[in-house]
């Protein structure tokens, strides 16, 4: 007779993230949740959309994880709101704490896929792209630093002031990385220009 597989190795981490935002205290509805990951998950995993969390709520209310009721009358619309069940909770902690290797992180950076092409684009076009990525990762490190304000004094959120001061730290590499970028671009057009005629270029 073959071996019933684990639910919960079958689950994608997007359900464990949404589940994750429901094991805190108070209930949430989807519009909640997603704000919840905007302010949080984005810093440093990924923030699903709206459709995405409603589909894994339903998929964790199937699996009993998760319980809904509707709002009352009491509220001007109908909202449903989520709560983690104990069987939810159960499992998340056996995730969480689980001994697999969580793998290695997934890093795509469109910039440097552009940087990597620069033989097919002008260096002034290179620098304003690197400088308009500057601009934004000076914008998220305004805003990590936000979250971080927000959820100071909080004992609920110890864990995620540790995730968000990871994203703070890696925020202030990437600015780091990317001013070093643009060095590097001044040499390498530099030298480029110095090149006699007819001089092949690396690839």
């Amino acid at each position: 007779m073959p071996k019933k597989q684990d639910t919960r190795q079958q689950l994608p981490p997007t359900a464990w993230a949404v589940l994750g935002l429901l094991s805190f205290p108070g209930e949430r509805t989807g519009y909640e949740l997603k704000k919840w990951a905007d302010a949080s998950l984005r810093f440093f995993y990924w923030s699903p959309a709206i459709s995405q969390i409603y589909a894994e709520l339903r998929r964790l209310e199937a699996l009993g994880y998760a319980a809904s009721r509707r709002s009352g009358p009491e509220e001007p619309r109908t909202k449903r709101r989520y709560a983690i069940t104990g069987a939810g909770r159960q499992a998340l902690e056996s995730w969480a704490g689980g001994t697999e290797d969580s793998g290695p992180p997934m890093l795509k950076h469109p910039l440097v896929l552009r940087v990597w092409l620069g033989h097919l684009a002008s260096p002034a076009r290179l620098r304003e792209r690197i400088e308009l990525h500057v601009a934004r990762a000076e914008g998220e490190l305004k805003e990590v630093r936000d979250a971080l304000a927000g959820a100071e004094g909080n004992e609920e959120w110890s864990y995620p002031q540790i995730a968000l001061r990871w994203s703070e730290r890696r925020q202030l590499a990437e600015l780091e990385l990317a001013r070093a970028m643009l060095a590097d671009l001044a040499h390498a057009s530099g030298a480029t220009r110095q090149l006699p005629p007819d001089t092949p270029t690396p690839g």
